[in-house]
């Protein structure tokens, strides 16, 4: 969601094709190579990507999405943390071993 001025909601297909707009000059700039073509709502999915990435807590990020759930986050962003199953696995196994040796 993006607010105009005066607070108001602004119609999300028009910041779109604003977006689209705004970006052809810059890639003529900097070269298309260097900037790829991109949507807005790819912006949305680099946040997300970067704050679950960095261990932001899945309930943060989903609220910040405007998700109605964690669960909904956690379906489309599952695949960005593929090493937490093996991460927790050995955490685990770590905590097993300091019991059994205390």
């Amino acid at each position: 969601m993006f607010g105009d001025a005066e607070g108001r909601h602004r119609n999300p297909e028009h910041t779109s094709r604003q977006f689209v707009g705004d970006l052809a000059p810059c890639r003529r700039v900097l070269g298309a190579e260097t900037l790829p073509v991109i949507r807005l709502h790819d912006l949305r999915h680099t946040h997300a990507t970067v704050l679950l990435t960095a261990r932001e807590p899945v309930h943060v990020v989903s609220q910040r999405l405007g998700h109605a759930s964690p669960v909904v986050t956690m379906t489309v962003y599952a695949h960005v943390l593929p090493g937490s199953q093996r991460e927790a696995a050995e955490l685990f196994a770590r905590l097993i071993r300091g019991a059994s040796e205390a």
